[in-house]
């Protein structure tokens, strides 16, 4: 069955599952730093110009730090954790909604010993992540709220 001819009901699953939705890798190993985290596809339609998507960051995972041109929209669907957009860093929990700008600096942080598991709607044709460089972290760090995020030690 294609993404389009899905059936139009699935069940929610134990464990954040959807029927029918693969459990993915996150992104591909190396290809940027990130910990303990996957994902899955819910809705990914021509007929849409989105994607809707279900990421989990086991307790103590990160995603990628990163920017890109293209907008997020996230909700937190489970647990708690800290996000970092632009030059913010914020605690998150269940059902607080996140926007993401373009070109913004921005990643999603565990708790310790809680996972925490967010909705996020992008568009279906996107741009590749940008990693920051050595001196864009430098220039973050200069922050010591994101300092202490990117170290895994926010207030």
């Amino acid at each position: 069955m294609t993404k389009t001819e899905r059936e139009p009901f699935r069940d929610f699953l134990p464990g954040f599952r959807w029927e029918g939705v693969d459990r993915l890798a996150y992104k591909a190993e190396g290809s940027a730093p990130f910990k303990a985290i996957t994902r899955q596809v819910l809705f990914s339609d021509p007929a849409l110009a989105c994607e809707l998507r279900y990421f989990e960051i086991d307790a103590g995972g990160h995603s990628t730090l990163e920017r890109h041109d293209h907008v997020h929209a996230v909700m937190v669907a489970r647990g708690s954790g800290h996000c970092l957009v632009g030059n913010e860093v914020r605690t998150v929990k269940t059902f607080d909604l996140v926007s993401v700008p373009p070109g913004t600096w921005h990643q999603f942080r565990a708790t310790r010993g809680e996972a925490l598991g967010f909705i996020c709607m992008v568009n279906a044709g996107r741009d590749r992540p940008q990693l920051p460089n050595e001196d864009e972290v430098h220039a973050l760090r200069a922050d010591p709220r994101i300092t202490a995020f990117l170290d895994d030690r926010p207030s």
